[in-house]
Parts: structure tokens; sequence; C-alpha cells
């Protein structure tokens, strides 16, 4: 029996970033659903429905952007990282800002990478590619033999 696939959590509230990532991973052929949340509210409560490693909807990967309405991104992650579920699940920020403060607040509260967003889509198209390969193709993904 094959273990199903874990969706990609997506958390931005962009629409225009939120297509570009949509149609990036539709042309890589991305195997992984994307489950979105258009803000950092939404984010927590889909951290609070599923929060079982054998809860097949917890996420191979987040990508999150920082700048989110109702909760911040760096909220988000704390809270994700004080989860003893979550804290496992790898985590990219993917955002425009380049603010010292942000970088690091984001990996003091252990987030995996931190990517600013290109603003051409073709370099944006790029990092898609290359957050493909690596986090889902070469890394070794957490709950692998748990999922039912």
């Amino acid at each position: 029996m094959s273990t199903p696939v874990r969706p990609i959590l997506l958390v931005e509230d962009n629409p225009m970033d939120l297509d570009l990532t949509c149609e990036a991973f539709r042309e890589l052929s991305v195997v992984n659903p994307l489950m979105t949340c258009r803000d950092g509210e939404e984010a927590l409560r889909y951290m609070e429905e599923h929060n079982s490693a054998t809860d097949a909807r917890v996420p191979v990967l987040v990508l999150l952007d920082l700048r989110l309405p109702k909760v911040d991104g760096i909220d988000v992650l704390r809270q994700f990282r004080s989860h003893s579920i979550w804290r496992q699940v790898p985590v990219v920020v993917l955002t425009t800002s380049r603010e010292t403060e942000d970088i690091e607040a984001a990996y003091a509260l252990g987030v995996n990478s931190y990517i600013v967003k290109p603003v051409d889509s073709t370099a944006f198209a790029e990092v898609i590619r290359t957050i493909k390969v690596y986090w889902l193709l070469i890394n070794e993904q957490p709950f692998r033999a748990s999922a039912p």
C-alpha cells in the first residue's frame, strides 16, 4: 500500500504571488496538492486541525510569507515551532522582506530556509523549481512512514 502524498501548505495573502506559485507548481508537475491559507489566522487554524503525525494533511513543506494579515508570519512560525508535530515540518520563508530583523527572527525560530521573492516571473518560477527539486525530491521528508 502506498502512502498518500502529503500537501504543501502555502501561506500567502498576495493574490498575484499566490497565482504565480500555483502556476509554477502546475507547470512543474508537482504531485503534492497545494493547500493555501490567505492569512496567519487561517494558517494557525490549519495547524490546529491537522496536528498528528498520522494525519496525511500535515504538510510535507510550508511556504510562509511574513507580511500577512491578522497574524504575521513570524508569529505563525513561532506557533508552528512550539507544536510537537509542526516543529518537524520544513518551513521555507518566501517573502519580499530583506530586513535583517525578519531574517534573524525567522532563523532564531527555526525556519529551514529564507528566500526573498524575485520580482521577475521567470526568476520566481526558477525559485519554485529549486524548491521542488530540493524540498520534494532530495530532502528526506518527515512522517514518511507514519502516514496511513
